[in-house]
């Protein structure tokens, strides 16, 4: 293996994959630059250069500036799917999944089910999210609850360079309709994964740490901060399941009640905002599934119900962190009265 950033992982699995398949095209606002203008090519590499080199080694027919016009190329790549190409589509930031709803939610979601299955719709949809980075309201939101809501979409969230790899490379391979979640501060983040291609399978999460007094159920930079909660805990004796759910939808819950049955205690971690969210999913799921080994009440750890602030102090305090998740697993295991 060797060491690698996130947005060093995502441009390999990209190139790799259109090394493989020349039906793997690349569209979106300034993944390419200079479509149309005199002055520098390949200025960008999308907003934050994780396309950067791909127009020098496969040309504009397969990388496509775009107009600022998100309804027009989410449509164009869902089209370009069913048509028999394989897409990479950038919607730049998730926040501005309004302008192009219809295109993922009554489109391209729907194609398999609506022909009876003779269609396929083998496009990804790559887009930022998250706080953190000083992006305010309109730009740093968790829209994932609102994707994994919708059926005939596969909703993935990579929390390491080794998963924004491998999840990638499934992504693009895959025949449905894929939303993939990349974290903006997790960009530089440095880790080990392989230079040869390899697939993570859709629907498996990963059991990052293991211990029989908490489960801690995290995605995308939340397995970061869950990580660093649970080794804190350790050091005091305690000792939790820490699992990675990879995707929402498919959500591996075979993992997430065997773990909670073991443990009898949860907390969930989501960034995204508490009300209809991931973590209250969960949630009902195990109160529904597991309630009988629950030694506790579930917990939730989640920012409050408001936008994303763009004060450095406030946006800090919005996000959930190690100490509050530590937090929230020790008040787990005090006796209740």
């Amino acid at each position: 293996m060797s060491i690698k950033s996130f947005r060093t992982a995502l441009n390999e699995a990209m190139r790799q994959e259109m090394e493989r398949d020349p039906t793997v095209i690349a569209l979106g606002e300034d993944i390419a630059g200079g479509m149309g203008a005199q002055g520098q090519q390949d200025a960008w590499g999308d907003v934050l250069g994780a396309s950067k080199g791909l127009l020098g080694e496969f040309g504009r027919n397969r990388i496509f500036d775009t107009p600022i016009s998100e309804s027009a190329f989410i449509g164009a790549a869902a089209g370009a799917a069913v048509a028999g190409l394989r897409p990479i589509v950038q919607l730049m930031f998730v926040d501005f999944f309004g302008v192009c709803g219809d295109q993922i939610f009554n489109q391209m979601a729907k194609f398999r089910y609506m022909f009876g299955g003779k269609a396929t719709t083998p496009v990804v949809v790559r887009t930022l999210f998250g706080a953190g980075t000083r992006a305010a309201g309109q730009h740093s939101q968790c829209l994932y609850p609102i994707f994994t809501h919708i059926p005939g979409l596969k909703v993935v969230i990579p929390s390491s360079p080794y998963e924004a790899k491998g999840l990638m490379i499934q992504a693009i391979r895959d025949d449905d309709p894929v939303i993939f979640f990349e974290h903006k501060a997790m960009y530089d983040d440095m880790g080990e994964a392989p230079d040869e291609p390899y697939t993570i399978a859709f629907g498996e999460a990963n059991m990052i740490r293991t211990g029989d007094d908490a489960s801690i159920v995290a995605t995308g930079r939340m397995v970061k901060h869950a990580r660093e909660a649970a080794i804190a805990l350790e050091q005091s004796g305690v000792a939790c399941d820490l699992i990675d759910l990879r995707t929402t939808s498919p959500l591996d819950t075979r993992t997430l009640l065997d773990s909670v049955r073991k443990t009898g205690r949860l907390v969930v971690v989501d960034e995204a905002s508490p009300r209809c969210g991931l973590a209250a999913d969960i949630s009902a799921l195990v109160a529904q599934e597991a309630f009988a080994s629950l030694k506790a009440p579930i917990r939730m750890v989640t920012p409050p119900h408001t936008p994303v602030p763009f004060a450095p102090v406030l946006e800090d305090a919005y996000i959930p962190s190690p100490a509050r998740i530590e937090a929230a697993v020790r008040a787990l295991l005090e006796p209740r009265a």
